[in-house]
């Protein structure tokens, strides 16, 4: 089985930083791209970073210089960096991932629960 957990959450003052990390577990080939989005109760679901197979990057524009997506093939991890964390940043991150559970595979979607991230002022 392979499942996504994410970790790095919490509470943070303003100005504060946090990773965040998006952990497979199982059997996986390869993570092929990685992307965060975040959700607010009565808000739709923002897409925030993302990071292709290729490597290529893309951000919102409310965290662009502040927030960096990466990932760590070999221990199948995702990464997302904040810093400058602002009260507007507070929401539940949610990773998804594509992997490929075998080598001679498709990849496909898995996505994590979510870990909450609270900045005061």
């Amino acid at each position: 089985q392979v499942q996504l957990v994410e970790s790095g959450g919490g509470l943070v003052q303003a100005g504060g930083s946090l990773r965040l990390s998006c952990a497979a577990s199982g059997s996986v080939s390869s993570f092929n791209a990685v992307a965060w989005y975040r959700q607010v109760p009565g808000k739709q679901r923002e897409l925030v970073a993302r990071i292709s197979s290729g490597g290529s990057t893309d951000y919102a524009d409310s965290v662009k210089g502040r927030f960096t997506i990466s990932r760590d093939n070999a221990k199948k991890t995702g990464y997302l960096q904040m810093n400058s964390l602002k009260p507007e940043d507070t929401a539940v991150y949610i990773c998804s991932a594509a992997i490929m559970v075998h080598s001679w595979s498709s990849a496909r979607d898995y996505w994590g629960q979510g870990t909450q991230v609270t900045v005061s002022a």
